[in-house]
Formats: C-alpha cells, sequence, structure tokens
C-alpha cells in the first residue's frame, strides 16, 4: 500500500539511543496539525492509501486523534508507532475507532530494551500497558530496529509477540542516523547480520504462520539487482510525469519541521519536494515531478550501482544504502 509518513512532534518521553529524529523530553518541535491535514488530503488525492503517524512520541501530540480522524474520514488507513508508555486506557479510548494499527517499540530482552530506551521502567510499563490494548480491540504488533546487539533476542522477541497475541512483528535494521550516528556508531547489522535476521524471520513465520505476519526491513541483492524497479532504479518511464505521486514514490515522508522527502526520515534535503510551510503538497508534488523526480531516480540508480555484485550474505538495508548515496549524488548532473 502507498504511504504517507508523518512525524508530527519531535516530543517524546524517552531518550532512546537508536532515535533516528534526535526526540527527547527537551525537544518542543511541533508540526500544525491544520499543515498535516492539507498534507494528508492532498496526498490522497495523488493515490496515497495508510498515513503513518510516528515521531518523537505521537501520544504527546495532542491533535492525534483529529488527525487520525480526517484520515479516515478520506479513506485512508491509519498506524501509530509508540514506544508504549503512554498507552494508558484514557488514551486507548480517544483512539478507538480511528486507529487500524498501533505498532509499539520492543527492542529485546528487558535489558536489551530498557538499555536502547535509556531508562530502567521502559520494558516493565510497556509490558504492563499491553493487557489494555488487547482490552481495546485495536489492532496492534511490535516494531524492532535490529541492531548486533539485540541480533540474538529476535527469537525472544518472537516468543513474547506470540504471547502478547500481537498480529504483527516488524525488523527494522538500525541507521546511522540522528542520535544513532553518534550513540550507536558500529551498531548496524552487516551482511552477515541481515542475513542471520533474514533466516531467523523465516523461521518464525513458518512456525506461526497463522498467529502472526512477520516484516523484515531487509533486501536480497539479487533480488534488486533483477527487478530495480522495486527501488525506483529501473529504466526511465515517458508518462511518469502524468503518474500520481503515490505510484512515483513510497513512502512519502513529512518530518517535524514541514520538508517533504521521499522514501525515509533523515534522506538529503536535496531530493526533497519542498516546505509544508511554504507551498501545498499538491503544489509541490505537481513541482517536483518535472525536477526533483529525476535526481530521486538518479540517486536511486547510484546507490544499486554501488552495491556492485551480490556478496556471499546478499542482505541489505536499501534504505540505508540510498540514504548514503543520496547524500553525495543530488549534486552530480543527472545521466
Amino acid at each position: 500500500m502507498r504511504i504517507l509518513q508523518v512525524h508530527p512532534t519531535l516530543r517524546c518521553n524517552l531518550r532512546c539511543r537508536h532515535c533516528y529524529s534526535s526526540s527527547g523530553p527537551s525537544r518542543a518541535d511541533t508540526l500544525a496539525v491544520e499543515v498535516l491535514e492539507g498534507a494528508i488530503e492532498d496526498a490522497r488525492a495523488e493515490g496515497y492509501e495508510v498515513v503513518s503517524v510516528s515521531g518523537g512520541e505521537p501520544l504527546l501530540y495532542r491533535p492525534l486523534p483529529r488527525l487520525l480522524r480526517r484520515a479516515h474520514e478520506l479513506g485512508m488507513v491509519t498506524t501509530v508507532t509508540t514506544n508504549g508508555l503512554l498507552l494508558t486506557r484514557r488514551n486507548l479510548d480517544a483512539l478507538v475507532g480511528l486507529v487500524d494499527l498501533v505498532a509499539i517499540s520492543i527492542d529485546g530482552r528487558p535489558e536489551t530494551h530498557d538499555r536502547m530506551r535509556g531508562s530502567a521502567r521502559a520494558f516493565a510499563t510497556t509490558a504492563r500497558r499491553l493487557a489494555g490494548v488487547r482490552a481495546s480491540g485495536i489492532p496492534f504488533g511490535f516494531i524492532v530496529t535490529l541492531t548486533k546487539d539485540n541480533l540474538d533476542d529476535l527469537q525472544w522477541i518472537a516468543e513474547f509477540a506470540i504471547a502478547a497475541c500481537a498480529g504483527l512483528l516488524q525488523i527494522h535494521p538500525l541507521e546511522q542516523v540522528g542520535r544513532a550516528e553518534v550513540e550507536l556508531a558500529g551498531s548496524t547489522p552487516g551482511a552477515y547480520e541481515s542475513a542471520q535476521a533474514w533466516f531467523t524471520a523465516l523461521q518464525v513465520q513458518a512456525r506461526y504462520r497463522e498467529r502472526v505476519h512477520v516484516q523484515l526491513d531487509i533486501a536480497d541483492h539479487h533480488v534488486l539487482r533483477d527487478e530495480p524497479e522495486r527501488v525506483y532504479a529501473g529504466p526511465e518511464s515517458s508518462d511518469e510525469r502524468r503518474r500520481s505521486l503515490a505510484e512515483l514514490v513510497s513512502p512519502l515522508v513529512v518530518e517535524t519541521d514541514g520538508t517533504v522527502v521521499p522514501s525515509q526520515y533523515g534522506i538529503s534535503h536535496r531530493l526533497a519536494l519542498g516546505n509544508l510551510h511554504e507551498h501545498r503538497l499538491a503544489d509541490l508534488a505537481q513541482h517536483w515531478r518535472g525536477t526533483g523526480y529525476a535526481q530521486f531516480r538518479e540517486a536511486s540508480r547510484r546507490a544499486l550501482a554501488d552495491l556492485g555484485e551480490p556478496a556471499e550474505f546478499p542482505f541489505l538495508n536499501w534504505f540505508d544504502a540510498l540514504r548514503e548515496t543520496a547524500a553525495t549524488a543530488a549534486d552530480a548532473p543527472i545521466s
């Protein structure tokens, strides 16, 4: 499904070591709900089907129910990613009927999770909230930020997810952006660790096929080489300027300062569509089709070329590869 990912606030009740947006208790950055509602309306018209709200901690964004309600009015699926500490009965009651999936961050066994979250009570508090989540009837799952340090916890996390009756287990590899660039330097999973995660995910999905869906955000280099259009690195199409924005790029990301970027939070702003404080998304999309999209495609092609030939363990985080290439490719001439 075509995803619009929004980050309405950098406020957070935790200061996690792996946070890509450097969110925390001292951050007050917030995006006005009126701006986001306009972006959602335009995104829907451009073919996006899902609004995924992250942060910061979305439950600290007071207009969150209003934002989710507007997305539902437009016929969009809604998801919220949270650290789980604030999933109180009051907050859950406010979300019932407005959110289609709550993704709760779990980074390993209790000691691993607490170390990553910088709080001795993080895991216990989140685990205590799960009974209320189940009682609310809101579908939920767990999202894991995979590092070299919690790779051995994956099987444990899967068992925890099954015991908690989670419907989703998403495994997303750490990226060297935001606070992680400083506090977790060298912890990004390499090809070997990615291969281990791949086979663990296959084992979990095979064992619990009917009980949980496993999503692993790791790509197979062979597939990318054979099907480059999966990552916007294929040959240019003659009708691209007439296609909807959702057909051209997904996810589309709205950062907390209003900047709209393709693919992922933290990608070079030289590939950005622009800023919502200056223009509506509809106008930014129209302009980007004629100029910025070609640069994005070129960055994607170069990122794929930079991978070289598939290695013995041909698994990688495509988003991280694209982000690294995009930092320089946006200044290069378009081929």
